[in-house]
């Protein structure tokens, strides 16, 4: 199957961006099995030692938490998916703004644009 890598990003990242996404996006739930490391990295097109890395990651970022002898598992700390979640909203907002600022346009226009165009509103 394979996934369509971005050349300006390491391959690594963005697999921890991949998974990431699906714990916040619910596609992975708390306490739910990850795929064994040989299974994913042939599911993503990558070595081994590519998806071993991206685990390792994971693990010190305490999203996921190994199990010996059962495999890694998306952590049941609800406090550490809602703080994942929101430093992810604060990346995605910098950029944006920084991207915005460098094309010369105001907050305000950004906003009333977005306002206008409409879209999802929780």
């Amino acid at each position: 199957m394979g996934i369509d890598f971005l050349p300006d990003k390491p391959i690594y990242q963005q697999l921890i961006d991949l998974i990431t996404g699906d714990i916040i996006r619910g596609t992975l739930n708390p306490g739910e099995k990850l795929p064994s490391v040989r299974d994913y990295a042939v599911e993503a097109g990558v070595n081994a030692n590519t998806m071993q890395r991206v685990y390792k990651e994971l693990e010190q970022m305490e999203i996921t938490e190994t199990k010996r002898g059962q495999g890694s598992f998306v952590t049941e700390d609800e406090l550490k998916i809602a703080m994942l979640r929101n430093e992810m909203k604060e990346q995605l907002v910098t950029s944006f703004i920084q991207s915005v600022e460098a094309l010369g346009f105001t907050t305000t226009e950004m906003l009333q644009h977005l306002q206008e165009r409409g879209g999802k509103d929780d």
